[in-house]
């Protein structure tokens, strides 16, 4: 069995208080041995957080005391190292930053499909399938039939849909995310834009490749996760790929062939973009990082945090 416990959760929900959630969350994270990051916003919680069986059991009983977060679903995977190095809670305007204030997925979003309903949507010719994640997360996995709106950060899927799309013409939209809550909240603003029909994957590409079989699986390739795993397959089993510290796309093992690699410092997509002062410092990091692995001791600067 693996050591860590891996829970990806979120919930829109309406905080006026969210501040005051901040303490209690981070006491309870950190007396549980439980690490990652937490977001907290006026409009909902989301993040990733890892520990034991026991710590995860106990952080998620804490937060279903409160009233807000009761029915508060979550998603797990496994890992056999340490996903996360230090525990955070971060008080944010959004807990998915979209820049739409008038944007509010606890007053009205899509239409949610279950994951054993997905391949159907793919399939129909009038649905627009469209990925809300960023553009490197796109790069090495994806549903066949989704368009790729090529966006470097969530902020510009607006601009996408402005360009793009028409309501009058497009009448029918599916979005897919990593957990479901990008997609979520640009179904809200879908909505608002005047489209009429506007479904959303509930629970993400992850919560579709833990429950479809491979056989039956639309999804090519492997999911992006924003920890130390990388990325994920079917089954939620770690990926094949690595990260570039430097720049922090993912990297395939020819990627790691590039005479323009070096583990911890740059890769072929940074090189040329990063100063040689940056590369200085990269380089110093990953001999900390070294050199604390031989001492058996988590270094700090390791990624993600």
């Amino acid at each position: 069995m693996s050591k860590y416990i891996v829970v990806a959760l979120y919930k829109f929900v309406h905080l006026p208080n969210f501040e005051q959630l901040q303490a209690p969350i981070t006491k309870v994270c950190k007396d549980n041995g439980v690490m990652g990051t937490l977001l907290l916003a006026e409009e909902g919680i989301n993040g990733t957080i890892a520990g034991s069986r026991a710590g995860i059991a106990a952080v998620l009983g804490f937060l279903k005391t409160y009233p807000e977060f009761v029915g508060l679903e979550h998603k797990e995977s496994r890992a056999d190292e340490a996903p996360f190095y230090r525990m955070k809670v971060r008080l944010k305007q959004e807990i998915v930053t979209l820049g739409q204030p008038d944007v509010d997925p606890n007053q009205k979003v899509g239409e949610y499909v279950d994951p054993k309903d997905w391949n159907a949507l793919l399939d129909d010719p009038d649905v627009v399938v469209l990925d809300t994640r960023n553009d490197y997360e796109v790069g090495i996995g994806a549903f066949k039939n989704a368009q790729n709106p090529r966006t470097t950060n969530f902020r510009e899927f607006p601009e996408f849909v402005k360009k793009q799309l028409d309501p009058r013409k497009h009448k029918k939209i599916a979005m897919y995310c990593t957990g479901g809550i990008r997609c979520e909240k640009a179904s809200s603003y879908m909505l608002a834009q005047g489209f009429e029909k506007v479904y959303h994957l509930k629970g993400g590409i992850l919560k579709y490749l833990e429950t479809i079989p491979q056989a039956q699986s639309y999804w090519d390739g492997e999911c992006f996760v924003f920890d130390q795993r990388v990325a994920v397959k079917h089954n939620l089993e770690v990926g094949s790929y690595d990260q570039c510290y430097g720049c922090r796309h993912p990297l395939s093992e020819e990627d790691k062939q590039s005479k323009l690699y070096k583990p911890g410092v740059y890769c072929h997509l940074c090189y040329e973009h990063r100063s040689e002062a940056q590369h200085q410092r990269a380089q110093q990091r990953q001999q900390q990082m070294q050199l604390a692995k031989k001492r058996n001791q988590v270094h700090l600067g390791q990624m993600p945090s």
